[in-house]
């Protein structure tokens, strides 16, 4: 096992099988009443605040093997924020800290299940190194491809991927920091099979096109620098009480440009909460032989019925490809930072 902190790089591609630190909720009066409809695919590079430990490891001394962050408490998911003092929102930054510290305690804080924690960690000196360590494996990045769900046109802000980003090892919803969007060229897709999702091939431009404001489980939010080009108009946003089962249409870039696809409503779900409010399958024979249906990448794509925005593609189901779930755009809006 590796023997000091690492910073392995995550690809989340967006609407995986599973397929922030909140944005500024608002007032049902305060929600737009139109917007633009997305389908297009954006590239995010994002940064957490804290580094989100992924493991805890040994630390090989000239005594023998220590477990300091083990034996301190930490554990798999906890975020630290803070150490010997400092506050903690980089990998580099908990380097810098556990590297000085000359072998002398460090106080850390961490945050576990919204609650705030403090242990005293021993830092154990590594056999091959000579460097401190505390043995904990770190993440506080991660890059990846989804899709944009709607635009406003006055305040260039826009919505995504209709869930939150969470970390891959823990499950956690990664805690916001700051995070930018850049540009992406669909290159290819791997068709989803059953028990095997697929994913849309993007490859990640130069161009930085906005700022991400916001990670929440309905979704993540950031505003354009400049509006994309080739916007198509404004529609209304449909309420939740206006879904119904039957036809509706989704917008992905599967094909390698935005176009309309349909799709079958077929369960709507009372009291669901946040996410995975209604049952969705893909019935247009075009997609399914671009895609086998709902594949990574595809997280966040509108879905209209009767000519209103009424919610996004957020998960995938396992076991069958050509179905997934969706969101309510109601509630991707209340959650817009």
């Amino acid at each position: 096992m590796n023997k000091h902190l690492c910073r392995p790089i995550l690809i989340f591609l967006c609407a995986s099988i599973l397929l922030l630190l909140g944005g500024v909720f608002v007032s049902a009066e305060e929600l737009p009443t139109e917007v633009i409809p997305g389908g297009m695919a954006f590239g995010v590079k994002y940064y957490a605040e804290g580094a989100i430990v992924i493991g805890v490891c040994d630390v090989e001394t000239a005594s023998g093997l220590a477990s300091p962050a083990e034996k301190a408490g930490l554990q798999k998911g906890d975020v630290i924020i803070g150490a010997g003092g400092s506050k903690i929102q980089t990998l580099e930054d908990l380097l810098k800290t556990v590297k000085g510290c000359g072998g002398r305690k460090i106080e850390i804080q961490y945050q576990r299940k919204d609650q705030t924690h403090s242990v005293t960690v021993s830092p154990a000196k590594d056999k091959a190194t000579g460097e401190y360590r505390i043995g904990v494996w770190v993440r506080d990045s991660t890059a990846g491809i989804g899709t944009i769900t709607y635009i406003d046109k006055e305040t260039k802000a826009f919505g995504g991927l209709g869930h939150g980003i969470n970390d891959s090892s823990t499950g956690i919803l990664m805690p916001f920091g700051k995070g930018s969007v850049v540009d992406v060229a669909i290159k290819g897709v791997t068709k989803g099979l059953k028990s095997v999702p697929g994913e849309l091939k993007g490859e990640f431009g130069k161009t930085e096109l906005g700022i991400l404001t916001g990670n929440t489980e309905a979704g993540v939010f950031g505003i354009y620098h400049n509006l994309p080009e080739e916007l198509s108009s404004p529609i209304p946003v449909g309420k939740k009480s206006e879904l119904k089962e039957g036809k509706a249409i989704v917008r992905t870039c599967a094909g390698g440009t935005v176009a309309e696809y349909e799709i079958e409503i077929e369960e709507i779900y009372k009291d669901s909460g946040k996410t995975k409010n209604f049952l969705i399958r893909v019935t247009d024979e075009k997609l399914l032989a671009i895609t086998g249906g709902i594949v990574q990448g595809m997280s966040g794509s509108p879905i209209i019925q009767n000519g209103k925005l009424v919610g996004a593609v957020t998960h995938v189901l396992v076991n069958d490809p050509t179905r997934g779930y969706g969101i309510f755009i109601e509630n991707m809006l209340e959650a817009m930072g």
